[in-house]
């Protein structure tokens, strides 16, 4: 099992460059915040935030993610990840802590500058669309644009290409109330991506959809992200968008991170009791990947394989009726090793 505190940082994790971080970010509620400033790190306990009247809605959070990731932070009802997104954005105001772009501290930011950041930098979807009522689709996919004073022909023709890319061409002079649910998140995907925002937050986007249409979403997001990388943090409560959309995920409880990791990380190496039960029903072969279980080999021969990032399941098919050594693939085709079919297969078993 892995150290507790290594497993909240997860910071071994990262081999890009570091695109947003969070230095001990606390949310903190409750009349008597005065109480909260003076006790040190080693006294704020939940027991103690508690005694003193206060409730600990993000508890010292602290994090890096890198370019261009997917970093999904997820946690049942009430553990804080809505909250700690909205921190991070400065929609809502930490009460202590600090938090990175690159190397500019946003708490730092004047209340110009903070807009002028999430105008530019920053695309967001939540749960409730907040489409406009009176503008049609192309219009309020626009609307950032015109609000930067973007020229009217160049926001057009950006929110035109928009449509076509989250698949509602013909539907662009239809209004909010003419489309279905998932209609109206595709817009809003596409008008939070009209600036082409380096920096994409969502705070669970489809959870109000139901699961046909929610999966069509999380397959847009995957094959916009593929195409048009972006650093993104997207917040869920359900371990299985999680396990699709991530590169890694922070497990929150009771306002704290108790474990950050890869899917497979959190499956295989749980650091805590609650993180283990909360992924206890995810089979090993969905989120075990090909090069952790495949032999490294300088002298790997080439021809048909299986790529090592696949996971066991994704190879399943193969491992019924193929050679007992699956050549494995990096993703630019060149053999980096082999896969034992019988080590798979075991893998593949324990989630039967």
């Amino acid at each position: 099992m892995l150290d507790a505190k290594a497993a909240a940082s997860g910071d071994s994790a990262l081999t890009r460059p570091v695109a947003l971080s969070a230095e001990g970010v606390w949310k903190v509620f409750g009349e008597h915040k005065a109480r909260f400033a003076r006790r040190s790190l080693s006294e704020r306990s939940a027991e103690a935030l508690t005694k003193d009247g206060l409730v600990g809605a993000v508890q010292d959070a602290t994090f890096q993610i890198a370019q261009g990731e997917v970093f999904v932070i997820m946690g049942l009802s009430g553990s804080g990840k809505s909250t700690l997104l909205r921190c991070l954005t400065r929609l809502t105001e930490s009460t202590e802590g600090r938090v990175f772009y690159g190397d500019r501290d946003i708490m730092t930011l004047a209340d110009k500058e903070l807009v002028k950041l999430r105008r530019t930098r920053m695309g967001m979807v939540f749960q409730h669309f907040a489409l406009l009522p009176n503008r049609t689709v192309l219009s309020n996919i626009a609307f950032p644009l015109e609000v930067q004073g973007v020229a009217r022909d160049k926001a057009k023709a950006r929110a035109l290409e928009l449509v076509e890319t989250v698949g509602l061409s013909g539907r662009e002079g239809r209004f909010p109330a003419e489309l279905s649910g998932g209609q109206q998140q595709r817009v809003g995907i596409a008008r939070s991506l009209a600036t082409d925002p380096e920096f994409w937050f969502l705070d669970e986007p489809f959870s109000a959809l139901d699961p046909l249409i929610r999966a069509d979403l999380q397959t847009e997001v995957l094959r916009l992200q593929k195409t048009q990388t972006r650093t993104v943090v997207f917040v869920t409560h359900d371990l299985d968008e999680a396990i699709r959309l991530a590169d890694r995920v922070a497990i929150m409880e009771g306002g704290r991170i108790v474990q950050i990791g890869t899917p497979e990380e959190l499956v295989m190496q749980p650091a805590t009791d609650y993180v283990k039960r909360f992924v206890a029903k995810v089979s090993p072969a969905r989120v075990v990947r090909v090069s952790s279980l495949m032999q490294p080999s300088a002298d790997a021969t080439g021809g048909a394989g299986v790529s090592a990032n696949a996971t066991i399941s994704e190879i399943a098919p193969l491992l019924i009726s193929g050679p007992e050594e699956i050549s494995v693939l990096a993703e630019n085709g060149r053999p980096v090793g082999a896969l034992n079919r019988m080590r798979a297969l075991e893998t593949l078993a324990a989630g039967a």
